[in-house]
């Protein structure tokens, strides 16, 4: 709880500086493009919430440095290192509006291959015919491992489109690594995990359900990688855990990403060019929010009423994986149940086919 309740207090903290002095640097730190395709707020923001993260992240680490558990201290320690390019790589691009996600994804790589090489966490099977045959080659497995990682990291900033969204989905997910965690007695990602927690419940406080700052790519990018990483290092090191354990928990940002690559090749677009077709931006046009009123402080509550259908989603994976966590055929048939009903729900608003269960 010490760790927790030390990355919750700094992360709130810096915040707070942050917001108490935003108009000196609102220039710099600010989000100034009120009329992007995937904009929704109607002020300028700081986007610079990944910086209450990371530090949040190191303070409920280090208050740990005279723990009697060294082991879990250093998984932690050499983490931070691993996690400082992708975090930067975001920051920049946050700051200067100028770096581009190629560089951002290969930083990202960049991160998992030093986790990969300070913690010994590479992918060498992934429960899959034929792939963990490819797997058991060193090279093809570290490859591996960075592209996952990368992917996964790049997954959490495409679904930060609304205030709490990537940010309670992610506390979801640590906390069904945590709990899968202290079940295998592995101390190193539980003391990880309730870092990021404590530090990603600081950052919650000031963004919901106003918005008053944004995670930004510095945050969704670092957010990302420490729960990639958490994942590769859960199976890793415990070989009881089932390898699609990460995959369900993680399931609604992947899937996310999956399918708007889909659409942008459907559609003969680029598949990194921003859109404003992702799920949660076809929940709040359809079900949420009202176009006949366009007050500003409305917009704002229609923003976080968004983000709880998204929540209850993520729910539908998090529970049975954390039931299931060494059951793979379980966790499987769990993959494809989720993906089948995220289908269902982006078919059914789409058509305007909406249950009335779902209708505000």
């Amino acid at each position: 709880m010490l760790t927790i309740f030390t990355a919750f207090i700094v992360s709130l903290m810096v915040g707070l500086l942050i917001l108490r002095y935003q108009e000196k640097h609102q220039g710099i730190i600010g989000d100034t493009d009120l009329t992007g395709i995937q904009k929704f707020h109607t002020t300028v923001v700081p986007r610079i919430g990944g910086i209450l993260v990371f530090l949040g992240i190191v303070s409920g680490i280090m208050i740990r440095y005279f723990s009697p558990d060294s082991g879990a201290f250093n998984v932690g320690v050499l983490l931070i290192i691993s996690a400082i390019p992708a975090f930067l790589g975001g920051l920049v691009e946050d700051l200067s509006k100028k770096m581009g996600v190629k560089t951002r994804l290969f930083l990202t790589a960049l991160s998992a291959g030093l986790a990969g090489y300070l913690l010994d966490a590479w992918l060498t099977d992934i429960q899959v015919i034929g792939i963990d045959v490819l797997l058991a080659i060193p090279i093809i497995s570290i490859m591996f491992t960075c592209f996952a990682v990368a992917g996964v990291a790049n997954s959490f900033n495409l679904i930060d489109g609304f205030n709490g969204l990537a940010s309670i989905v992610a506390m979801m997910i640590l906390l069904a690594i945590a709990y899968v965690a202290f079940q295998v007695r592995d101390y190193g990602i539980l003391l990880s995990s309730f870092a990021a927690i404590g530090a990603i419940a600081g950052f919650i406080f000031w963004n919901y359900p106003r918005g008053s700052i944004f995670l930004g790519d510095g945050g969704a990018y670092l957010i990302g990688f420490w729960i990639a990483e958490l994942c590769v290092l859960l199976v890793v090191r415990n070989p009881v855990v089932s390898k699609w354990f990460p995959v369900l928990i993680c399931i609604f940002p992947i899937f996310e990403t999956v399918f708007t690559i889909y659409r942008r090749v459907v559609k003969r677009l680029h598949p990194g060019m921003p859109d404003a077709s992702h799920l949660h931006q076809m929940i709040f046009r359809r079900i949420v929010s009202d176009p006949t009123n366009e007050d500003a402080g409305q917009l704002v509550r229609q923003n976080a009423r968004t983000s709880p259908y998204l929540w209850a989603l993520t729910s539908l994976a998090i529970m049975p994986a954390i039931l299931f966590w060494q059951i793979k055929w379980v966790l499987q048939l769990s993959t494809i149940l989720f993906c089948a009903s995220y289908l269902w729900l982006y078919w059914a608003i789409v058509r305007f086919k909406i249950p009335v269960w779902l209708r505000r």
